[in-house]
């Protein structure tokens, strides 16, 4: 029971030390902040995912030695091609911004965009979560292989890194709830979705390099 708390600690503070860095998840989770639409809904299914990414990292792929390489070739072709494409749509959004938000009681909205379903909302949460390669190296394998240095204490490692990814996506969740209702401006949207083109290009293109 001593060794209990140290130990869940590790866990919570390797998950946000790998989820903290702005990817195409936290990107996304923004995205629908900002957006106003489904933002909670998101949070909770990226949240959901990480979890099922960490318990099958702790539970099977810890002791089966991580994935096999033509897995792992697939899910990278996956991946790449998913960056590529949502790389294209942000572009995209940056040659014609859109605004971003519902414009003031009694004013027309100009090139609002589309509206989200909740089926669409979680379609998209569960891609960025679970087609993204990273996410499988580094939540799964890397966290599943650091739990096996704790021994019968893995489970609690576990539970430490769920709870640190819930967390993480609960304040990016209201950081992006509180940024939605201040900023309205489709430079700042330009500004945005132009870093987000090159950082899903610059992602896809590092992992292409990897299998050359």
């Amino acid at each position: 029971m001593t060794l209990a708390f140290p130990t869940f600690t590790s866990g919570m503070v390797l998950s946000l030390s790998l989820i903290m860095a702005i990817g195409p998840q936290n990107a996304h989770v923004l995205r629908m902040g900002l957006q106003r639409q489904h933002l909670w809904l998101t949070v909770a299914v990226c949240a959901l995912a990480d979890i099922v990414l960490i318990s099958l990292g702790v539970l099977g792929l810890a002791q089966l030695g991580g994935l096999s390489d033509k897995l792992l070739g697939a899910l990278i072709g996956a991946g790449v091609l998913f960056l590529g494409v949502y790389g294209w749509q942000a572009f995209q959004r940056f040659l014609r911004p859109r605004q971003p938000v519902a414009a003031p009681a009694g004013a027309t909205p100009q090139h609002a965009p589309p509206a989200v379903t909740q089926r669409q909302a979680i379609l998209s949460a569960l891609a960025f979560s679970w087609l993204n390669p990273h996410a499988w190296l580094d939540t799964a394998v890397l966290i599943g292989t650091a739990s096996l240095a704790y021994g019968q204490g893995s489970k609690v490692f576990g539970l430490g890194a769920a709870t640190g990814s819930l967390v993480w996506f609960l304040l990016l969740g209201a950081a992006a709830f509180w940024l939605g209702r201040r900023l309205n401006s489709l430079h700042i949207w330009r500004v945005l979705d132009g870093a987000v083109a090159l950082m899903m290009w610059g992602t896809a293109a590092w992992l292409l390099a990897g299998l050359i």
